[in-house]
């Protein structure tokens, strides 16, 4: 059982995926925004059995909610009901900065961060939940 992250964006969706502790997170792919993704989503909920999806919940530096917040709660409860899954929405305020910055740091070109920043930034935000659930449990 896994933990599922997601960077839901207008074009295309990150996906990360929790080790079988729950510690660490792994980018595993990201996803054409089309009229397939949850097909796609459906095959990777089952090959690494989810039992759990940290949604990234893109609000407003100053903590208000946006346009894309009420896209996003749209899209979790649609995961809910095709999957059902709990899905919890996560604060993804700076996952794609620090993403960007790993990328940058890592000396990657500026076409190869635009394939792979959604599953990094998806990696930032399932890290950040996995984190916060070790914290409770101490």
């Amino acid at each position: 059982m896994r933990i599922m992250g997601l960077d839901f964006g207008s074009k295309t969706i990150g996906v990360a995926i929790s080790d079988a502790l729950f510690w660490t997170a792994q980018g595993i792919k990201t996803i054409r925004r089309s009229n397939k993704e949850l097909d796609e989503l459906e095959e990777l909920i089952r090959e690494y059995e989810v039992m759990e999806i940290a949604l990234g919940y893109p609000k407003n530096m100053n903590g208000t909610i946006g346009p894309r917040c009420t896209l996003t709660e749209e899209f979790a409860e649609v995961l809910r009901s095709k999957f059902g899954l709990e899905v919890k929405l996560w604060d993804e305020r700076l996952s794609t900065v620090a993403a960007q910055r790993t990328l940058l740091e890592a000396d990657m070109s500026r076409s190869k961060r635009k394939n792979v920043i959604d599953k990094m930034a998806a990696v930032f935000i399932l890290q950040g939940y996995l984190d916060s659930r070790q914290m409770k449990k101490t």
